[in-house]
């Protein structure tokens, strides 16, 4: 059986086994606190311990535009993307930063950190969404348009269904206002890691993939974000970009497997093979993990779980399902390192999404000589239509752009909406989304995994 982390023993191995650098800092990083971000600082979570490395040496924070409010909001890019979080946030975080502040962070503004700008601010309420699920209201113009400003004619119909948050039927904010937009809820995905996907442009920051480089994910974030009314400069922009192009982001300790980047330990793993270029592209290959499993000197627990951590590796690679119609796969196809694609893995669109009568919920309705949705046909119901609100293709109703994997265990919940609170959960939906066939053990050893990445 695989190792379980609730354990005394696991309590045990964790308080000496604890590495020397640790330090227990406060968490939250305040937009315009001017502290030195260190080259490599290790935060704890639930599985271990994660690392920031700034390969180019300990960043000044004073005055540098990731870090400094310049909009009107007291934000910065650092307040969505924290460094403690895997460069994004977490519900936990969220929680207690409200009780600190009694809600008045500048993480939980208005425009984008309520609901719906038109609610109470000082109501908890009013911000449920980003409390409970991390989410963030993005608000996009309908019927779409091309980033120089063409409008798009798009394939079908949108109507609310449900709107529990007011903003899609909102006189001010929603599809029927002056200016048409379209109200959806979605994680900030992490601010690292970006020399392995920089072929990419700025998609990864995105889930519908919407911006065309990273500059423009930039622009737009300082824009809508921080509601900053002056566009940012070519050396701000360049600064951003160097920052994120330099800092990697990576689980570096697990309670029981150990330091993740020791010598012999898998070129996958640890931030420090991340940032030197040497590791393995995520997912890695078959039998990567199996030399390390069976090693000499590794605990027996250790060895127990990094067994567990091969098995899922070669689960992800090799266990084939049904993708799409007539299209056989495993976990690998969609999640390729290094090439964004986005597809509808059923995580916003009905029936498989979670029920979530928090969210809104909007009917689809295909033009009649449209492509329908390969999965849905011509009508839809979804909480968040995805690339379709950028392309207008009904098609791409729900489709999702895939995620990195590193840091994930700590920057739950998972999916662009929130709705998987722990990878075992994510790994739940996936095996009874695509009838997988996972026995328990296959669930776990996928869940260790993905937590040591």
């Amino acid at each position: 059986m695989s190792i379980l982390r609730n354990s005394l023993a696991a309590g045990l191995f964790l308080a000496s086994a604890l590495p020397a650098q640790y330090d227990a800092v406060s968490p939250w990083w305040q937009a315009g606190q001017g502290t030195l971000l260190p080259q490599f600082q290790d935060w704890d979570n639930s599985n271990g311990q994660l690392r920031i490395l700034n390969v180019n040496g300990a960043v000044q924070t004073q005055n540098h535009p990731f870090f400094t409010p310049l909009g009107t909001n007291g934000r910065a890019c650092v307040t969505c993307h924290q460094p403690n979080a895997s460069m994004s946030v977490t519900t936990v975080m969220l929680q207690q930063r409200w009780a600190q502040t009694q809600g008045q962070d500048a993480v939980f503004a208005a425009i984008d950190g309520s609901d719906c700008p038109s609610l109470p601010q000082a109501q908890m309420s009013s911000h449920s969404l980003l409390l409970n699920r991390g989410l963030f209201r993005i608000g996009l113009s309908w019927p779409p348009v091309t980033a120089d400003g063409t409008s798009i004619t798009p394939e079908f119909q949108i109507d609310v269904v449900n709107d529990p948050t007011g903003c899609n039927t909102s006189s001010q904010y929603g599809i029927n206002s002056l200016q048409p937009t379209i109200s959806v809820y979605r994680r900030p995905r992490l601010a690292a890691n970006m020399a392995y996907v920089s072929g990419s442009g700025g998609m990864y920051l995105l889930a519908d993939g919407r911006a065309t480089s990273l500059q423009a994910q930039m622009t737009e974030a300082a824009a809508i974000h921080e509601e900053d009314p002056a566009p940012l400069s070519d050396d701000q922009l360049q600064q951003i970009q160097d920052f994120e192009m330099q800092v990697f982001a990576a689980q570096n300790w697990d309670t029981v497997g150990g330091l993740l980047n020791q010598p012999g330990a898998p070129a996958a793993l640890g931030v420090d093979n991340l940032a030197a270029g040497t590791a393995d592209p995520v997912p890695v290959t078959v039998g990567a993990f199996d030399a390390w499993s069976n090693a000499p000197g590794l605990s027996w627990r250790q060895q127990d779980f990094w067994q567990s951590v091969a098995r899922g590796n070669d689960i992800f690679l090799t266990r084939q399902f049904q993708v799409s119609p007539g299209t056989m796969g495993t976990c690998s196809t969609c999640h390729q390192p290094g090439t964004p694609q986005w597809m509808d893995v059923g995580t916003t669109n009905l029936p498989s999404a979670k029920n979530s009568p928090e969210l809104p919920l909007f009917k689809i309705t295909c033009n009649s000589d449209a492509p329908p949705h390969p999965v849905l046909g011509s009508v839809i119901y979804t909480q968040d239509p995805g690339r379709a609100l950028i392309s207008g293709k009904c098609a791409d109703v729900g489709s999702i752009l895939v995620q990195q994997f590193r840091g994930l265990i700590a920057r739950a919940p998972y999916f662009s909406n929130g709705s998987a609170a722990t990878l075992a959960e994510l790994v739940d939906f996936y095996d009874q989304r695509f009838a997988i066939g996972l026995s328990d053990q296959d669930k776990q050893d996928l869940v260790n995994l993905l937590s040591v990445f």
